[in-house]
């Protein structure tokens, strides 16, 4: 079989692109985004991120602020969890095993290849320790290995949850241990095949009774079929005991980071829409999720909009999709979510922070960032505010790009950059930052949600 050769890649990926312009970009923030009309090309808009080292350079935080480094050299750092002790665990892999369908996939795998690390995935957990708390985190250690693909974490009590890509497992937990005990022990297998998006988001209720799994699509848009997306684009409830599950909320085309809000125990996600409809569709979102909730995927976006390339249609389902309740903008790439507190200043104290990985398929890149969205009565309130930047520098390199994002209680926030290998820790640093001192929860969770066992559970 003759192979392309990566120059002929790029020409061929930039000679097909061209054919997707981009003017003004409109406003897509909030409840109400601008949706421009639909444009389909051969490719969509594509540029090729440029990694470099970050050298003596540091991402960029508000005023009353500071960032440092507390973990470098790691191998792919995912997601995060504050653990009671303010130890930190770091999830790192790669997943994905999805073959490509046509030239144009291999065009877009090359391209967004060349903006991530080299480094392989490390399938394992690692452990950070402050043991002093002074801010530097002496003690890295691997805390469980051999995994496959980890990326959702969540603490209940002494069981330590863990989504691989095709398993929910669990670990026994003792406070302040660095190393588990003995394997993992599955709960439930988590679908697999194909894998065309691998990561499988996690948050468990307060009473650890419910595990909500995120499980993305199997495509763009049902290329592979309808088949290929049994069980997918969906977040499953799994309970913890037995294994059994059920889907919670169907349509969510890739379900990357779930958080549960402290105040009323609803279930929220960040999610990344589909591709290929233009440099400004579809916005990927911010919403809470509604039990037995239908968002459109592969049928719709934003509510009754149709994608008219998913054939049959489906009218009653898209007459049925719930419209999300905030837009992030089109292809941000959001990959974690994380409810703020007082305890990171008055400004940044009521909303989520969002990590945005950054966008492959625009000519003008996107993300690349840090976001806080602020939220008043419960619900998202205003633009969103930039909160830590500089991953893409103004001279087009690249140096990291955010995953995960975690609050520690104590007053930092945890952000996991799977290109530069480090966990980056941003803490007020003086009373203009308006912080309120916290003292540590007495157990770490993934949050609260009421309890619920309407629909049919599976094995």
């Amino acid at each position: 079989m003759n192979r392309l050769h990566p120059s002929a890649i790029i020409a061929l990926g930039a000679l097909l692109a061209g054919c997707s312009g981009s003017g003004a970009a409109p406003e897509q923030y909030g409840a109400n985004p601008q949706l421009p009309p639909q444009q389909r090309g051969l490719l969509p808009s594509m540029t090729i991120a440029k990694p470099a080292t970050w050298g003596d350079r540091l991402p960029t935080v508000p005023r009353g602020y500071t960032i440092k480094a507390i973990a470098t050299d790691l191998r792919i750092p995912r997601q995060t969890l504050v653990l009671p002790n303010g130890d930190i665990l770091v999830a790192e892999g790669r997943g994905g095993n999805a073959p490509k369908l046509k030239p144009k996939d291999v065009v877009a795998g090359y391209i967004k290849a060349k903006g991530t690390s080299p480094v392989k995935g490390g399938n394992r957990l690692t452990l950070l320790r402050d043991a002093d708390g002074d801010g530097t985190y002496e003690l890295k250690t691997v805390f469980a290995e051999n995994l496959n693909a980890p990326y959702g974490l969540a603490l209940v009590g002494d069981t330590l949850y863990v989504a691989d890509q095709d398993a929910l497992v669990k670990f026994h937990y003792t406070a302040g241990q660095t190393h588990a005990e003995g394997a993992p022990v599955k709960i439930t297998d988590l679908p697999s095949a194909i894998n065309h998006h691998w990561t499988k988001a996690l948050a468990a209720s307060a009473d650890g009774r419910y595990l909500y799994v995120g499980i993305g699509s199997n495509s763009n848009i049902t290329e592979r079929g309808m088949t290929a997306e049994v069980d997918r684009a969906r977040i499953w409830q799994v309970d913890a005991q037995t294994g059994m599950h059920r889907a919670y909320a169907t349509g969510v085309r890739n379900p990357t980071a779930l958080a549960i809000q402290p105040a009323t125990g609803a279930l929220w996600a960040v999610v990344n829409e589909r591709d290929e409809l233009g440099p400004d569709l579809v916005p990927d979102y911010l919403t809470s999720i509604r039990e037995g909730g239908f968002y459109g995927w592969p049928w719709s976006y934003w509510g009754q909009h149709v994608d008219p390339r998913v054939n049959p249609q489906n009218p009653e389902r898209v007459a049925s999709a719930i419209v999300p309740d905030y837009s992030l903008s089109s292809h941000v790439a959001a990959l974690g979510v994380a409810f703020s507190s007082p305890a990171m200043g008055a400004k940044f104290a009521d909303g989520v922070f969002v990590g945005e990985h950054g966008s492959w398929n625009r000519s003008n890149p996107v993300g690349y960032k840090v976001v806080f969205v602020p939220f008043r009565d419960g619900h998202p309130a205003g633009n969103p505010i930039d909160f830590v930047t500089g991953f893409r520098g103004d001279d087009g390199l690249t140096r990291g790009r955010p995953v995960g994002v975690t609050v520690d209680p104590r007053g930092a926030l945890i952000v996991a950059d799977d290109l530069s290998n480090t966990i980056w820790r941003v803490t007020p640093s003086s009373a203009s930052a308006g912080a309120t001192p916290a003292t540590p929860a007495p157990a770490t969770t993934s949050g609260a949600t009421p309890a619920s066992t309407t629909g049919e559970m599976h094995r």
